[in-house]
């Protein structure tokens, strides 16, 4: 079979069309004819072993699917790696099906950066109707549908930031009370200044380092940041307990494995979300879809921040 293999670790030059064996099911695993290989931020960190769960070479990157089963079902679903292949194997617990008039750019933008969002706001920050909620990254894949989510649960105010006017103007479109520019210098000032004056409940935050403080800093009491990644690879400052109990502050982790074996976390979302995306009360953002050869330079794309929405490999161009 094609794939996309790395033999060793860096960065999209890392990246290498290459022939493989077809993978071979054990028991518990389906395989999967694929048609379409979704790419997330994520990947970027897997490819240079840098992510939350370590990575093993030889590696073909890749963690979310859609495809056909041996008995002609069409599902998206999450590998362990895998998916930039023409054929990947998947836990059957993951393998969701999908639903008529739901387009496989559509499903994996939900599969992980929609039930991601999902969680973000309430599971992890337990939105309460007439917050206010920073998105980060609005334009991105998890910030597109979390900015529409956000106003779906009832927030109060959606402030998004994005790193360009093109991206702002998406965010407003999607939904956004107000869109700023997302540069670390001055950030809280402006998030505060963008809520009317008042600090904010509920910041979503992927990017890490001084985003990351201007955010914290940026809390009304008993406000959330939901830290869900580090996309800029430099760690925020440290943190001392007094700090948050001096404003009554919280931050917390999320990351959506601890989902996935837990009852009414992974397929039940997905379910509303599939549903919302059918009835047009949510918009999943599909920002390309590409050859599966063209793969590092997608990479390349999305580390460089020229992307939007949902970033699709065509695994059969």
């Amino acid at each position: 079979m094609r794939a996309i293999q790395i033999t060793e670790f860096g960065g999209p030059e890392v990246l290498h069309v290459a022939e493989l064996p077809d993978p071979v099911p054990q028991p518990g695993q389906l395989l999967v004819e694929v048609d379409s290989a979704g790419v997330n931020y994520a990947d970027t960190h897997t490819v240079e072993n840098s992510y939350l769960a370590a990575s093993s070479l030889p590696m073909v990157p890749g963690a979310e699917i859609v495809g056909r089963t041996a008995d002609g079902r069409r599902v998206v679903a999450l590998t362990d790696n895998g998916g930039y292949a023409e054929k990947a194997l998947v836990a059957e617990r993951v393998a969701h099906e999908v639903p008529d008039g739901i387009s496989d750019g559509q499903a994996l933008a939900l599969v992980i950066q929609g039930v991601t969002a999902w969680h973000l706001l309430r599971t992890a920050a337990r939105l309460v109707p007439g917050e206010s909620v920073v998105v980060h990254a609005a334009a991105g894949g998890t910030g597109s549908l979390a900015v529409q989510l956000a106003k779906a649960f009832g927030a109060g105010r959606v402030i998004a930031t994005a790193s360009t006017g093109e991206k702002r103007e998406l965010a407003l479109e999607l939904g956004a009370d107000a869109a700023i520019d997302a540069d670390p210098e001055d950030l809280k000032d402006r998030l505060v200044e963008a809520n009317g004056g008042h600090k904010v409940d509920t910041v979503l935050e992927m990017t890490g380092g001084p985003v990351f403080d201007a955010s914290l800093a940026a809390l009304a009491p008993f406000g959330r940041v939901v830290a869900y990644g580090m996309a800029s690879r430099v760690p925020p400052t440290p943190i001392e307990p007094a700090r948050l109990m001096s404003g009554s502050r919280a931050v917390i982790g999320f990351w959506l494995a601890h989902c996935l074996r837990r009852p009414g976390m992974y397929h039940e979302p997905l379910d509303e979300l599939f549903a919302m995306t059918a009835e047009g009360r949510l918009r999943p953002l599909i920002g390309g879809v590409h050859p599966l050869a063209e793969a590092a330079r997608v990479h390349e794309d999305l580390r460089a921040r020229r992307t939007t929405g949902k970033l699709v490999l065509d695994v059969r161009a």
